[in-house]
């Protein structure tokens, strides 16, 4: 490794960090949140619907600009178009919800899938690898599951909420690995 990108890998662990216990946070409150109003797509989950891919953004913006992770662009671009199709897909109903939700879910997993095998020297990444696989998974479950007799919101707050823990893991896991080196 040069000097370089290892005074990048010092700097970002920190920053990833903090980054990841923050989005540990939101995504336990968001899905509490939509499990009390996900009962039907009304304004409150609609609204939800499109906060979760704008926090996204915000969220690769900062890891951007803290990492320099290139691909994470891409994860803009991805999350921005969600925000938007969930904004439309809200006004259509769940299944249309859980259709675009499902899509972002795969291409946004696949951006974190490989953005997480790049950082794997960084250390504490194997559940950020895990949560892209899983997130690919979960994504064609959505679109699966927008075709069912009775759709449901509530598999999205189940699915935020894991993705929280595996980056509260990656947090935790970052700071044993600062410690130790």
């Amino acid at each position: 490794m040069t000097a370089t990108a290892e005074t990048r890998t010092s700097t970002a662990a920190p920053a990833l960090r903090r980054l990841y216990f923050v989005r540990f946070g939101f995504a336990v409150v968001w899905a509490g949140l939509l499990a009390l109003t996900a009962s039907d797509l009304g304004v409150a989950a609609g609204v939800l619907l499109v906060l979760y891919p704008l926090f996204d953004v915000a969220a690769a913006v900062v890891d951007a600009r803290s990492s320099r992770a290139r691909e994470l662009v891409l994860n803009i671009v991805v999350s921005s178009l969600a925000a938007l199709g969930l904004a439309f897909a809200a006004t259509s109903g769940i299944p249309a919800a859980l259709r675009v939700w499902g899509a972002w879910a795969i291409l946004a997993g696949v951006v974190q899938l490989v953005v997480a095998l790049r950082r794997r020297r960084l250390g504490g990444q194997w559940a950020m690898i895990l949560s892209g696989g899983i997130s690919t998974v979960a994504g064609a479950s959505f679109i699966a599951g927008a075709a069912q007799d009775d759709p449901s919101l509530t598999t999205l707050a189940g699915y935020a909420v894991l993705g929280g823990v595996f980056f509260l893991i990656s947090a935790i896991r970052l700071g044993r690995i600062g410690r130790t080196a």
